[in-house]
C-alpha cells in the first residue's frame, strides 16, 4: 500500500493506492498537513512506501514530521524514470510534469500522447511512441488570468470562472470571461491541432483541477482524467521499488 503525497501551488493532495487503484484521496491547505498525514497513516497501517512531490511550499518541519512516520522517495530531477528525457534542462523540468510523464508512459505506453494539465498553470508536455518525452509548454490558468486583470490593472474586478454566453462581451465583467475562458479554451484547441498536423495519432490527456471545467467545452477528443498526475506518482514509487 503506498501514500502519495502531492504539495501544490495551493493545496496537498494525499492519496492512498492499492497497487494500482486510488483508494483513498484527501486536498487540503499546506497548514494542515501534518494532521491529515498522520490520520491516513493511522486509517491504513499498511501503508509502507511514500513518494512526496513538490512544487509548493513544503516547510523543512513538515517534511522531517513526515521523514518520521516513513521511508520517504522525495522526485526530484535524479530520480529514475520509465521514459527517456530529452528534455536539455531536466534539472529545471517540475516534478508535476515528470509525473503526468509517467502516468501518460503506463496508461498509453506506445502513442504520441500530449498531457495537458490545468491548474496555476496550463502546461503542455508531450511524449512519443517511442518513450521519449521531448518537453512542452507552460502558460497562466484561469485563476492566474483572472488574478493577473486584477493585480496588474486599475479598474478590473476580480473574478471567477463562469462559462462566458458569448465571445462578444457586453460588459466588463462578461468581456472578462469571454477573454479569459475562450482565451484558455482557444489556446487549448490551438495547441491540439498543432500537435494533431505532426502527429495524425495524437492521444491527448487533460487533468489539473479545471479539467471538468474546460472538457465540457471543448470540441477535441480528449480524455479528462483528473487523478492522472496522483496515478503518474504511484507509478514512479512502483517502478523504484522494483529496481
Amino acid at each position: 500500500m503506498n501514500l502519495i503525497v502531492d504539495v501544490g501551488n495551493t493545496l496537498v493532495k494525499l492519496a492512498v493506492f492499492q497497487g494500482g487503484d486510488l483508494i483513498d484521496k484527501e486536498n487540503d491547505v499546506l497548514e494542515n498537513f501534518n494532521v491529515n498525514f498522520e490520520q491516513l497513516l493511522k486509517k491504513y497501517p499498511k501503508i509502507q512506501k511514500c513518494i512526496l512531490s513538490s512544487v509548493g511550499l513544503l516547510t523543512d518541519k513538515q517534511l522531517e514530521f513526515a521523514k518520521k512516520q516513513l521511508n520517504i522517495l522525495i522526485l526530484n530531477g535524479e530520480t529514475p524514470l520509465p521514459f527517456i528525457n530529452d528534455y536539455k534542462t531536466p534539472q529545471t523540468l517540475g516534478v508535476d510534469r515528470i509525473a503526468l510523464v509517467c502516468a501518460a508512459v503506463k496508461n498509453f505506453p506506445n502513442q504520441n500522447t500530449l498531457i495537458i494539465d490545468a491548474g496555476t498553470c496550463i502546461t503542455y508536455d508531450f511524449v512519443t511512441q517511442t518513450n521519449h518525452y521531448l518537453g512542452g509548454s507552460i502558460s497562466p490558468g484561469i485563476r492566474l488570468r483572472y488574478t493577473s486583470l486584477n493585480n496588474l490593472t486599475a479598474n478590473l474586478p476580480l473574478l471567477t470562472k463562469e462559462v462566458p454566453e458569448t465571445i462578444i462581451g457586453d460588459t466588463t465583467k462578461s468581456a472578462i470571461h469571454a477573454g479569459v475562458v475562450l482565451g484558455s479554451l482557444f489556446e487549448i484547441e490551438g495547441v491540439i491541432l498543432t500537435y494533431q498536423r505532426k502527429y495524425s495519432d495524437l492521444t491527448v490527456i487533460l487533468t489539473g483541477g479545471d479539467a471538468n471545467f474546460l472538457s465540457k467545452q471543448l470540441k477535441s477528443s480528449i480524455f479528462a482524467h483528473p487523478n492522472f498526475l496522483l496515478e503518474g506518482l504511484n507509478y514512479i514509487l512502483q517502478y523504484n521499488s522494483n529496481e
